[in-house]
């Protein structure tokens, strides 16, 4: 146990967080934010600090009432907050759960020094927790100029990604291109291409083109089902610079009427109802004039976003 209490000790060698244990409780907040950008300013700190603090949470609720868990309870308590604010906080990397840390630590460590409060780090870092959906220019201009930066960084990519996720289950297309851009970005970032600086406005931009997309449905006069079939039509740029965002339009709203009618419930795994869908979307395709050498693909997204909305529409 104290080996790895050692281990996650060194990690803060050079920060103080006394205060997390001498000041009142919505002081002791304020050091939350701080420390989690401390760790994550260290080579691969957030994975090492995770991993350790897991194995040493599970060595502590073994080793009580020894003595030495008296000494370093606070610690381990201090360490418990800062875990669970990246646990909710920030995106996992796969290598821990929540289940795995044992619940008798919280039931031993003090519930003046471990609340629920500890881990609402917007609020501990002086913002308003943003609604996703909307991600207000106000919001995304506070993050811009948080000082913690690599906790800006966390927080804005598991905001995308949680708003990304959610597209997913309604709009294949627009999720997909999306999730991409935010990998791209994430990936420069951890091959030093870009600073930490860069990749926050990179993130603000994404996060403003996820916004804008939600609302290109009201401009085109599409709900969102329509216009996620619009997505899967202008997947390809030349039938949009061909036919116009219009006309895609019409084929979108004649697709998701079209489609919607002929849908069963198990028209996903009956190949029959499969073909008969295809033949359908590709008779749609080929009577409004979407470009002959790009129905294919065109079809294949076309299914596959059917897919995605099957199950809400014939619930």
């Amino acid at each position: 146990m104290l080996d790895q209490y050692h281990i996650v000790s060194a990690m803060f060698h050079d920060f103080d967080y006394s205060g997390f244990f001498n000041n009142a409780p919505t002081q002791r907040i304020s050091v939350i934010p701080n420390a989690m950008n401390h760790i994550l300013d260290q080579h691969d700190g957030k994975r090492r600090f995770m991993d350790a603090v897991s194995k040493l949470s599970k060595s502590y609720a073994l080793a009580v009432p020894a003595d030495e868990t008296v000494d370093i309870r606070e610690d381990v308590a201090f360490f418990q907050a800062i875990r669970a604010a990246f646990d909710k906080n920030t995106i996992s990397d796969g290598n821990y759960s929540r289940e795995d840390i044992d619940s008798a630590v919280k039931q031993l460590v003090s519930q003046a020094i471990v609340s629920d409060d500890v881990i609402d780090i917007f609020g501990a870092a002086g913002l308003k927790r943003p609604d996703v959906s909307i991600l207000s220019d106000e919001f995304l201009e506070d993050m811009k100029h948080l000082p913690q930066k690599n906790l800006a960084l966390e927080l804005l990519r598991k905001l995308l990604n949680d708003e990304i996720l959610s597209r997913a289950t309604r709009n294949v297309v627009q999720a997909r291109s999306f999730a991409e851009l935010l990998e791209q970005t994430i990936y420069r970032y951890q091959n030093r291409t870009i600073d930490a600086a860069q990749v926050i406005a990179d993130l603000i931009e994404l996060a403003k083109d996820v916004r804008d997309a939600g609302q290109r449905g009201e401009t085109l006069g599409l709900n969102d089902d329509e216009l996620a079939f619009y997505d899967a039509l202008a997947k390809n740029q030349s039938a949009v610079e061909v036919m116009g965002d219009k006309q895609i339009a019409v084929i979108a709203l004649k697709l998701v009427k079209s489609v919607r009618a002929n849908v069963t419930i198990d028209w996903t795994v009956k190949e029959s109802a499969r073909a008969k869908m295809r033949i359908l979307v590709k008779r749609i395709l080929r009577k409004y004039g979407y470009p002959p050498d790009l129905q294919d693909a065109a079809t294949k997204l076309v299914l596959e976003q059917a897919e995605l909305l099957a199950a809400q529409w014939s619930s």
